[in-house]
């Protein structure tokens, strides 16, 4: 049972499964597509369904505690009992949340699940520059509430607004002529609030983030070479031995051999 769900095959047809899934999830989305379609679709989530419940009730068969010790299985056991709560009244999100069922996509490739496990390894040092970026932006929606209230309300009016308008500034989306150049026109030194923010928040904050991830990937890929290495070392190291075996045994029958002659 063991190799039955550990073989190539049966691998590639849980992937398989999930991809026609999720692309049937997208045309559920259709009402001339499902009105056609409709019954098919449902037969075959159905059938997704099944198959998803027996591979987890074998991998449990065949792992027992084990099963439940791992993180990732345990992904897969929550995604797959979700979907099967009944979408009546009352749980009709239930039926929403089977589309995190494509998530199952990251547990069974193993570059997606590498990735994951890099951003999960980033989590505290993302935690802490996001935490300096929000002292940032409470600082700097102070500043424009206080400055820019009174002119501009629909923009910094309160303390919310002005958050969501500098987030907006931060994505440089319609930073210059939506908002920025019209302050100016009321606010001629207006530029010397905004550029700094930009230059503090767009190109250093956001970069930091990136930096740490790539640094985690990085350092995981690193790892991956070093476990590499370490095996193809023992690998050596075992040929060797397994050589200086075979020629003290060679040497001991070549002894043999002189004995029975002589």
């Amino acid at each position: 049972m063991q190799k039955f769900i550990e073989s190539r095959w049966f691998h590639d047809f849980i992937i398989l499964l999930i991809i026609l899934n999720g692309i049937t999830m997208g045309i559920e989305t259709s009402v001339g597509m499902m009105s056609t379609l409709g019954s098919y679709i449902d037969i075959f989530d159905k059938f997704v369904l099944i198959v998803f419940t027996l591979e987890i009730i074998l991998r449990i068969y065949v792992y027992r505690l084990s099963f439940f010790k791992d993180p990732w299985s345990l992904f897969d056991f929550i995604i797959v009992s979700i979907s099967l709560v009944p979408a009546g009244a009352g749980f009709e999100i239930f039926r929403i949340l089977r589309v995190l069922r494509l998530f199952r996509l990251i547990t069974v490739v193993p570059q997606m699940r590498k990735i994951v496990m890099a951003l999960v390894k980033v989590v505290p040092g993302m935690i802490t520059i996001s935490g300096l970026l929000m002292l940032f932006f409470y600082i700097f929606a102070i500043m424009a509430t206080h400055l820019y209230s009174q002119t501009f309300p629909q923009w910094f009016g309160t303390l919310g607004e002005s958050f969501y308008t500098l987030f907006q500034i931060m994505t440089l989306e319609s930073w210059s002529m939506g908002i920025v150049r019209p302050v100016m026109e009321q606010h001629p030194l207006a530029w010397t609030f905004f550029l700094p923010f930009i230059f503090v928040a767009t190109f250093i904050m956001i970069n930091l983030i990136i930096a740490v991830v790539v640094d985690a990937m990085g350092e995981l890929q690193q790892n991956e070479e070093d476990s590499i290495l370490n095996n193809i070392d023992k690998s050596t190291e075992n040929t060797t031995k397994e050589i200086e075996s075979l020629r003290a045994e060679i040497q001991e029958l070549k002894e043999l051999i002189k004995q029975s002659k002589s």
